[in-house]
Parts: structure tokens; C-alpha cells; sequence
């Protein structure tokens, strides 16, 4: 399972021992290990100690808590490019809207900003967003790579990950395991009427 990963990539990070979070939890240390492996899946009341325990909000590793990891996932090292010590900020906040039963995981709606996924998701239009998940190839994703945030098509090949637009004016952004971008999470355009 993804959280036991990223509880066990968030605590060797920080260096902290299981010893501490254990202590610190009330969480035995067997189930603790069993968390870590993917063996268990903590109850939301424990992952909120365990959290507490290594310093770090809550909803970003809630949000990973039913993801599965594949081969793919595990070759592109996408515990690396998964943010689960911040949340996401907002400039403007344009209100609520309806989110469609479709799309059970959104976590929020962004608004698209430019044509480089049209017709796909047209610039303007609303998209939905699942926080912190990891992409398959051809997923669409939202990624922070230098510093900028973009809406593009995630591509796995065997020697390179790309970041590709749907709109063919805009260049192919090649990426490897070991650069540092930030997956935010994937992206599901609003669905048909």
C-alpha cells in the first residue's frame, strides 16, 4: 500500500526511529512495522497519531491511504515526487461547485489556464483534482517541475519519464526519476453532459 510507503519514506526523512513513533502513538511496534510494509492499514484515528508523531499534516497522507503501487509506480521512485508535507494554497478562491459522482477521489476543482491540453481539458474549463495519488502513463496529471505548475499527459518510457501536452504547440518536458518535480495528483476532466 502507497500510505505505508510514505510513512515509512516521511520518518526516515526526518530520522525519526519507529521506537519514537511507537512511543509517541501508543501504536505497538509490531503493528507499527506491519503499517510501514503495507501489511495493515492504520484506522484514521492512529494515522492522525502517527502523524502527529512525525510532524506532518494529516490530509496529505490521508490521501494516499487506498492507493495501490505498481511496478511502474515503484521504478519511477514516485515516493520522490509526492508532496505529503504541504497542502495546497490558494490565490483565489472562485467558489464551490458540483462535483460528479464520477469522480468520487477529487480533492478540489482547478481552473485550466491555458489551450495546452485542448481540446481535452479547453482552456477555462474546470477540471478535477485527486490529491497526492501516483500517475500511470497517459494519466493527466498536475506537476510542479521548476518552480511552475502544469496540466499535462504523464508518460512512462523505459529510460525517461515526459511530461506531454495534449495541445502540439507546446514541447515534450523530459524528466528522470531523479529530478525534482512534485506530482500534485491527477487530473479528470469534467465529464461530458
Amino acid at each position: 500500500m502507497m500510505l505505508g510507503n510514505m510513512i515509512t519514506k516521511v520518518r526516515k526523512d526526518k530520522n525519526i526511529t519507529k521506537v519514537y513513533v511507537a512511543r509517541n502513538t501508543g501504536i505497538n511496534i509490531g503493528h507499527l512495522s506491519h503499517i510501514e510494509k503495507g501489511e495493515r492499514t492504520p484506522s484514521h484515528k492512529a494515522l492522525k497519531k502517527i502523524c502527529k508523531a512525525l510532524d506532518v499534516p494529516y490530509q496529505p497522507l490521508m490521501y494516499t491511504y487506498d492507493k495501490e503501487i505498481t511496478d511502474d509506480h515503484k521504478r519511477y521512485k514516485w515516493s520522490n515526487h509526492i508532496c505529503c508535507t504541504k497542502i495546497p494554497a490558494f490565490e483565489n478562491f472562485e467558489g464551490l461547485i458540483d462535483c460528479p459522482s464520477t469522480i468520487p477521489t477529487a480533492s478540489m476543482a482547478i481552473k485550466i489556464k491555458d489551450d495546452a491540453m485542448a481540446p481535452v481539458l479547453p482552456k477555462d474549463s474546470y477540471a478535477f483534482l485527486e490529491f497526492n495519488t501516483p500517475l500511470d502513463t497517459k494519466d493527466i496529471g498536475l506537476f510542479i517541475y521548476n518552480g511552475e505548475f502544469y496540466v499535462r499527459y504523464f508518460i512512462i518510457r523505459k529510460d525517461k519519464l515526459v511530461l506531454r501536452a495534449e495541445n502540439k504547440d507546446y514541447p515534450e518536458i523530459d524528466l528522470d526519476e531523479n529530478m525534482d518535480f512534485t506530482i500534485v495528483g491527477k487530473i479528470y476532466p469534467m465529464p461530458k453532459s
